[in-house]
């Protein structure tokens, strides 16, 4: 029951659902910083989709030009959107400060280890003028991918055992072990102090759930 609670809650297909709400909050949050910059500004999303920024509002509006980069080959309609295929871990196809804004909303978590993220984080610092890095909360109750209680701080083989045995999150059950330690290895939360090891210098911003920080906004540069 709190699970499906959770489910609705944090659906991004529904517009009216919470975490919909909070994404255009951080929007707003986002436009306004940029709202002194020159126009159009040229903002890098790492590890995004086209679809997120028309559930933002900002596809088809001039004052942005967007470049999608992910693992994931995609198409975009609008002409202020570019979607190219590429590595948040290395983006060498990009001189220093190529882009006005290096943004990047729920997916540092998911490019590895600490090693991994450590790479995420030095190529957006240096393809952006300025950033802005949006990451779960580690240290909050409730896993966002499994949807599971203090899943982030279980074993490897219990997170598997589960992850093959239940349905968890926006995980169906996967029967295969292999398989299944993928997905349980697929999220690697950060805590705050890890944010500020990877980012020095960054303002951390936090977003509250139930009273409790729910994500962190690291940004710098404005």
């Amino acid at each position: 029951m709190i699970r499906d609670a959770l489910r609705r809650m944090l659906n991004v297909s529904r517009d009216d659902s919470f975490i919909i709400k909070v994404r255009r909050k951080r929007i707003s949050f986002f436009r306004d910083l940029t709202a002194p910059l020159p126009k159009p500004v040229r903002v890098l999303d790492v590890g995004g989709t086209a679809p997120f920024w028309e559930k933002m509002g900002l596809a088809g509006d001039p004052d942005y030009q967007v470049t999608v980069l992910n693992l994931s080959e995609s198409q975009s309609s609008h002409s202020n959107i570019t979607v190219v295929v590429g590595d948040a871990r290395d983006m060498r196809e990009y001189e220093d400060s190529a882009f006005d804004v290096a943004f990047s909303n729920s997916v540092i978590e998911h490019v590895g280890g600490l090693d991994e993220q450590r790479m995420m984080a030095e190529e957006v610092m240096r393809v952006g003028r300025r950033y802005f890095v949006q990451t779960p909360n580690r240290r909050f109750p409730f896993e966002p991918h499994f949807l599971f209680p203090f899943f982030q701080f279980f074993p490897l083989a219990l997170k598997v055992f589960l992850i093959r045995h239940f349905s968890l999150g926006w995980y169906p059950k996967i029967p295969d072990k292999a398989e299944a330690t993928r997905a349980a290895k697929s999220v690697r939360l950060l805590n705050r102090s890890e944010i500020e090891d990877l980012f020095p210098g960054g303002e951390i911003y936090e977003e509250k759930l139930f009273g409790l920080t729910s994500s962190f906004i690291v940004r710098a540069g404005w």
